[in-house]
């Protein structure tokens, strides 16, 4: 132990730079795992639509009647910000947000869950991750 200080003394820059590396390893890990119960890819949404999860896409009408989830109802996210009831509550489903880069999804979740909704997750990837999967899209 006592090297270990002695390295420290001499190399201070050394030193700092591998505590800031191995601080920003412990925050990028915990980060992981707060949202690992709050977002899921393209796979797990499709496992949750098929479970009856409702798609909630907050993207803009345009980019809504370009293409979306079978089913997706269309809630901007400025709605569901501001209001309680631009969600009814769906009984025992899932509710699945979803936009354009997983940006918006994100902030829509955690709206609702402040709103009361229980079982509330985002899409990491947004739309773009699920036409990179080649999942399919209706107009």
């Amino acid at each position: 132990m006592g090297q270990l200080a002695e390295f420290a003394a001499n190399h201070p820059y050394l030193a700092i730079a591998v505590m800031a590396s191995l601080t920003a390893v412990i925050f990028y890990e915990l980060k992981l795992r707060a949202q690992s119960g709050t977002s899921v890819l393209p796979g797990e949404a499709v496992q949750l639509i098929n479970r009856g999860a409702v798609v909630i896409d907050v993207r803009q009408t345009e980019a809504f009647s370009q293409g979306h989830i079978v089913n997706a109802r269309n809630i901007k996210l400025r709605e569901i910000e501001t209001s309680d009831k631009a969600v009814k509550k769906p009984k025992g489903k899932a509710l699945l947000t979803v936009c354009e880069n997983g940006a918006d999804s994100a902030k829509a979740a955690s709206a609702l869950r402040k709103a009361g909704f229980e079982n509330v997750v985002s899409m990491r990837t947004g739309l773009a991750g699920w036409r990179s999967e080649n999942l399919p899209l209706v107009k």
